[in-house]
This record gives structure tokens, C-alpha cells and sequence, in this order.
């Protein structure tokens, strides 16, 4: 998946139907039996989306927003609005992210519906809840300290950086399981689960063949890149080759001509497309990574600014640049790209082979 393709000629392939998303109480049917909603969040990427599939007599909701007042809020205005009288079955939730996860709990009290999620992210969710202790805080620190981040920046990054993860509200206690290869039926159509890791270790999406639909949760976004990031309670994990081995499968299942409903930015066309400008978007970095190492050995930390460039960070923005630059340092060192450095600080260093 290494081979470059011309921008121009691949962007041309893409098709956008929906440029203009749904405003704050407003609903789009994208198709027969399918509404777009979209709910504000509080960060640089400031929206996600949330589907309704109709479901025989109701409706199966697929995410749930973010955990926070101002979402429900807009979730009130959609069930008094567009929503209204809509009786809701299920809501089936993709991974574990906030903005994904946050108001699961709330739904499921609001409307006593079934509660779907792959077993890997339920149980994720129930970590990050839970993960405060004094050990998980240390395990995180040295990670930081490890990668060459210096004690102020770990210091924000442990604070402003990783409260992100705790936004939700309290889980459901029970679940309904949904596997990779699952086929599901809601209302007339008939889905396949796939999951897919390297953004959430077991993302969910939803394809209907019948109808070349598929819902691609934050696996295979529109116009930007899905982070992907390695973290301190799995700290060697090849992240990105995980992602890289999910998008290869996606792009082989995938009819050229799906109609992709992304977590994140609009509805589109040429999926195959858009997959190879993600892996090539990879592979650029990996490249740079490679350049800035080959006379001297760098850190992760050196080399954040080396790929991040062209943006200015928070702490909120640094843990996920730190997190996705690390993801891209694992994958090239399971491919030998990069070797750890000899270092008596015990700080990592790498240097191109």
C-alpha cells in the first residue's frame, strides 16, 4: 500500500453529496430509512456524527455524542423536533471514544432500548472510566518520560490531555455483544459487522451489500485522518500496521461505488479512493520520520515538531500528536525501518536503518 497515487487524480474520484451537514435540531434522510444527525463538540474537531437506521415500527440509533450538558441538550431539541415520537430500539455504539460513547448510558435510561457494542470497546470504555489509580497514573508518566517528553509537558499532558477519555457518563451495566462477521438485521436491511483496530482496538462498521451502504464509524473518515496512537498500557503495539492491515481489508470487501457514512465529516463516494490516500497520508510520515533520523538519533518527543509542523497544540492536541507519532515509530520498527538507539538515560531514541 506504499505506492503513490497523484492527489489531483484521486481527489477527482471522490464525490461528496451532502457538502452542507445537518444544523443543531435538524435530521437529513441520506437515504430511504436513514437519518443524519450531527452533535457539536467542545475541541478542534468539533462534531460527530450520529445515524438512525429505521427499525421495523422504531428506530436503532448508532452513537450517542459526547458526554456532556450541551449534547444533551441537542439531543433533547432532536427528540422534541425531528425526532419526535420516535420510538427507539436500539442504539448500537462504535467504540469506545467519548464522542462516541459519552451519552450511551443516558440513552439507554432514556428509552430502556437495547445497548450494542463489540466486547474489546465495552470493555475499554469500562478502563478508561475506572483508570484513575495511583499505578495507571505512574504506568502513564514514565511512558511520557520514556519518549523524551520533559516534566512539564508530561506533567500537562497527564492532567488537561487525558481527562478527554473519562467524558462520559456511567456505562450500562449489561450489553449485547456484536462480533466481525455478525450479520444483523434492522428493520429490512440485513448488515455485516466488521471491526477494525488501529483508531479503537475494535472498532465497529456496519456494511449493507444489498444496498452498498456502509458505516464506517471512524475506520475511513472523508477529508481528514483518523488518529491512531499507541498508549502507556500497551506500549510497544503496532498500532498503525493494525490500521494499515484494516484499511487493506476494507479496500478488497468494498465496492468502489459504497455510499461511506463517516463518524466525522460528510457522507461520500470512492472509498477505495479515499483508503489510499490515508495509507499514502501514513506512509508520508513514516518517510519523514526516517529523514529526520538518519544522521542523528531522535526521540519521540524531536520528533513530534518534525511531523506535526504545521500545527500549533494544546496539551489536548500534544497527547494525541505524542500518541499517533509513537504509533508511527512502533510500525517502523516492526518493519525495521527504525532501530532503538544505545542510550544510558533510558530515554528511546531511534535511528534509521
Amino acid at each position: 500500500m506504499h505506492s503513490k497515487t497523484d492527489p489531483s487524480q484521486l481527489a477527482a474520484e471522490l464525490r461528496y453529496p451532502w457538502e452542507t451537514p445537518p444544523g443543531t435540531g435538524e435530521a437529513i434522510e441520506i437515504a430511504p430509512g436513514v437519518l443524519w444527525v450531527r452533535l457539536k463538540l467542545p475541541f478542534r474537531l468539533n462534531h460527530v456524527n450520529i445515524y438512525l437506521l429505521e427499525d421495523g415500527e422504531g428506530w436503532t440509533i448508532v452513537d450517542a455524542g459526547f458526554g456532556n450538558d450541551e449534547s444533551i441538550a441537542a439531543w433533547e431539541a432532536l427528540f422534541a423536533g425531528p425526532l419526535k415520537g420516535m420510538k427507539i430500539n436500539g442504539l448500537i455504539v462504535t467504540h469506545s471514544h467519548p464522542d462516541h460513547v459519552g451519552l450511551a448510558g443516558w440513552l439507554v435510561e432514556r428509552f430502556g432500548c437495547a445497548f450494542y457494542m463489540t466486547q474489546v470497546e465495552y470493555l475499554q470504555t469500562i478502563y478508561h472510566q475506572n483508570r484513575g489509580t495511583d499505578e495507571r497514573r505512574e504506568n502513564s508518566r514514565q511512558f511520557f518520560l520514556r519518549h523524551g517528553m520533559d516534566q512539564d509537558l508530561t506533567k500537562a499532558l497527564m492532567s488537561r490531555g487525558q481527562d478527554y477519555l473519562k467524558r462520559t457518563a456511567p456505562l450500562p451495566a449489561a450489553y449485547k455483544r456484536l462480533s466481525d462477521g455478525q450479520q444483523i438485521r434492522i428493520g429490512k436491511r440485513e448488515f455485516t459487522v466488521l471491526t477494525g483496530g488501529g483508531h479503537a482496538p475494535e472498532q465497529l462498521m456496519l456494511y449493507c451489500a444489498a444496498e452498498k451502504l456502509f458505516l464506517s464509524a471512524d475506520q475511513v473518515l472523508s477529508k481528514i485522518s483518523p488518529n491512531v496512537s499507541v498508549w502507556a498500557h500497551e506500549p510497544d503495539a503496532n498500532a498503525l500496521g493494525t490500521y494499515l492491515n484494516s484499511l487493506q481489508r476494507l479496500s478488497d470487501l468494498l465496492p468502489a461505488d459504497a455510499l461511506v457514512l463517516p463518524g466525522h465529516g460528510v457522507p461520500f463516494y470512492g472509498v477505495k479512493t479515499r483508503i489510499k490516500q490515508l495509507a499514502d497520508h501514513h506512509e508520508e510520515r513514516c518517510q519523514m520520520i526516517a529523514d529526520a533520523c538518519r544522521e542523528t538519533p531522535k526521540t519521540s518527543a524531536q520528533l513530534v515538531p518534525v511531523v506535526f509542523y504545521k500545527h500549533t497544540l494544546d496539551a489536548h492536541q500534544t497527547g494525541f500528536a505524542a500518541g499517533e507519532l509513537i504509533a508511527h515509530v512502533n510500525h517502523m520498527l516492526a518493519e525495521g525501518r527504525l532501530a532503538v538507539a544505545a542510550s544510558a538515560d533510558g530515554i528511546l531514541r531511534f535511528a534509521t536503518t
